[in-house]
């Protein structure tokens, strides 16, 4: 047995009990069809990118409410005989959209790429939801004791939006639809995998939202500002943990039919690699993990970024 197989066999084993409520699949079937009910209205700039290889479009167009998502829309000029692949990037929690160049590692392979703000964080997205509890120092707890108010009900849906405008681009072969992340982007992968069945390939890379009540309780990365609501509201625990079982991607994880290649690492406490495998050991289709034994929240790093670029390659052809 290799050292990274020891040091992770009794991850393999983690089953935590469900949280997931009897009407759980009801309310994200509703939910969509909510998220339907709102025209996309999608909206595309040229943007001036210093390089003749790519058109970047600087993009917006409505999430879950009307909230306008704004993202980057990046498509290689080269290899266009044919339509091809899109990877759908969400980023970590409070970051944004990103640069272009950031992006370009994939436009190289000849794939287009949408990357995507999360409402309400340090992006230009704002948020025009209403939030009747919780509190207003993160994010996380916004809507905490509503699940219908939650909001990640939002942010997912407008996850989902993003899908549909990847998919009404002509270049962009439908059928191969990736969708990727790091962190709070890795848990967004997970979710779309979930609930959207156009989604080929996820890449979910240190997931975030998975065995929640685990994270708080431990008061791991953006989860301890719940724990922290948890300490002034003691008396509200019961409705808390009821409102996130709805947006915890192991309950989820059995609705999960694409291909998906995870990461973790051991040493992160931020998102801990065993909270992660509460959702990972019961995805049922084909799936694979890298384990980096020393490494924390910053994952595999290079390494990892590698070995996803090869797979995407290998989609591409």
């Amino acid at each position: 047995m290799s050292y990274i197989e020891d040091a992770s066999k009794e991850l393999f084993d983690y089953y935590p009990p469900l949280t997931k409520r009897g009407d759980f699949d009801k309310f994200w079937q509703y939910t969509i069809s909510e998220a339907r009910k709102t025209p996309l209205c999608p909206e595309k700039k040229l943007y001036n990118y210093p390089g003749s290889y790519v058109d970047v479009f600087d993009i917006s167009f409505n999430g879950f409410d009307e909230t306008r998502i704004h993202g980057w829309y990046i498509v290689p000029k080269f290899g266009r005989d044919d339509k091809m692949p899109c990877i759908i990037h969400y980023h970590g929690f409070c970051g944004n959209r990103g640069r272009p160049a950031d992006f370009m590692q994939w436009a190289m392979l000849g794939v287009a790429v949408l990357s995507v703000d999360c409402r309400g964080q340090n992006g230009d997205t704002g948020d025009a939801a209403k939030y009747s509890h919780g509190n207003t120092q993160s994010v996380i707890c916004k809507g905490v004791l509503n699940k219908e108010e939650y909001y990640f009900r939002a942010v997912y849906m407008d996850c989902l939006k993003a899908i549909d405008f990847a998919c009404i681009q002509d270049e962009v072969d439908v059928n191969r639809i990736i969708v990727e992340g790091g962190s709070q982007g890795g848990a967004l992968a997970t979710a779309m995998a979930a609930l959207d069945d156009r989604v080929y390939m996820a890449l979910c890379d240190v997931p975030s939202n998975s065995n929640i009540e685990e994270r708080i309780k431990g008061s791991h990365g953006s989860f301890s500002s719940v724990t922290d609501y948890l300490k002034v509201h003691s008396d509200k625990v019961d409705r808390v943990f009821e409102t996130l079982s709805y947006f915890d991607t192991m309950n989820m994880a059995d609705r999960i039919k694409c291909r998906v290649l995870a990461s973790v690492g051991l040493k992160d406490n931020v998102c801990p690699a065993k909270c992660y495998f509460a959702t990972y050991n019961r995805i049922k289709g084909e799936k694979d993990v890298k384990i980096y034994p020393f490494n924390g929240h910053e994952g595999g790093g290079a390494i990892h970024n590698e070995i996803k670029l090869r797979l995407v390659d290998d989609i591409r052809r």
